[in-house]
């Protein structure tokens, strides 16, 4: 059974696999050893995302771990995740359409065992290692910007990151809506934030400190969500990347997965195609 159903990899691996530059053998002779081929590689990756494991369980007589992790750090370098996230992005944006208006955000924590440069003290698993994600979501739950810090890192000090990237995206996306609401839990409720979301013309739906207030008001529940689908994948589950780049590499590949997924399900009602999925359970 593969890790992802072919209904959401293959497009997913078809575009990348076009995006890829194009490698010139330079062996003098041409008797290396034949090159993997990016297919196997980039399936083997997939299962290193889903199921978390290391790079020596997946490997095998056709793609090794160190082909594993060369590979990666080629495509890492020559930034093509980060890319198809954003054709995804657009993609969506086009055929569905993203709920820019109505912005959620809010911090995760995860296990980060091996420590790194995104790893810090968690302060919910008695001072072991671990790593915070801050995600945007739109109003759907459509991952945004997710950024990898320290888990001792407080929330509202990775808001600005988070907002400064999702400004980013209006190369991609193209001028976001006038004045867009942003809804955050009681973490963010601090003076900083408020005069901040000011400066950007941003309305802030922030939860008061010290209020019981459900996640449902004003729709933070669907970043919760997100939090949640992003979890299901064992490689952020449980983080045992040491460096930043592969961290967001991981992170960029389980978006464009989970953005995919979204497309699929919500197109399934609206438009008809020949490997249209017979039924709506897209897992």
């Amino acid at each position: 059974m593969p890790a992802v159903p072919s209904c959401i990899l293959d497009p997913i691996r078809d575009q990348f696999l076009v995006l890829l530059p194009v490698r010139e053998d330079r062996h003098p002779w041409g008797c290396h050893n034949p090159r993997i081929s990016d297919r196997v590689v980039f399936d083997r990756l997939v299962q290193v995302l889903v199921f978390g494991c290391g790079y020596e369980r997946v490997a095998d007589h056709l793609c090794s771990a160190t082909t594993l992790r060369r590979r990666r750090d080629e495509w890492i370098a020559a930034g093509v995740m980060e890319t198809r996230r954003l054709l995804v992005l657009a993609c969506y944006d086009r055929m569905i359409g993203l709920e820019l208006d109505k912005l959620s955000a809010d911090g995760c924590i995860a296990k980060a065992p091996s420590g790194g440069e995104c790893a810090g003290k968690s302060p919910v698993d008695r001072a072991e290692q671990g790593i915070k994600r801050s995600q945007l979501t739109d109003g759907y739950g459509i991952p945004l910007v997710t950024e990898p810090a320290p888990a001792n890192t407080r929330d509202h000090m990775l808001l600005p990151a988070t907002l400064d990237q999702f400004a980013d995206l209006e190369a991609s996306l193209g001028p976001p809506p006038d004045h867009p609401r942003l809804s955050l839990d009681a973490g963010y409720d601090y003076s900083m934030v408020h005069l901040g979301l000011k400066a950007r013309g941003i309305i802030g739906r922030i939860a008061p400190r010290g209020a019981k207030t459900p996640s449902q008001t004003g729709g933070r529940w669907v970043v919760e969500r997100t939090n949640s689908w992003m979890n299901n994948f064992g490689k952020l589950r449980r983080c045992t990347e040491r460096r930043r780049d592969p961290i967001k590499f991981f992170i960029a590949l389980a978006s464009a997965i989970i953005i995919v997924r979204c497309l699929l399900r919500r197109a399934w009602t609206l438009y008809r195609w020949d490997t249209r999925p017979r039924s709506l359970s897209i897992r």
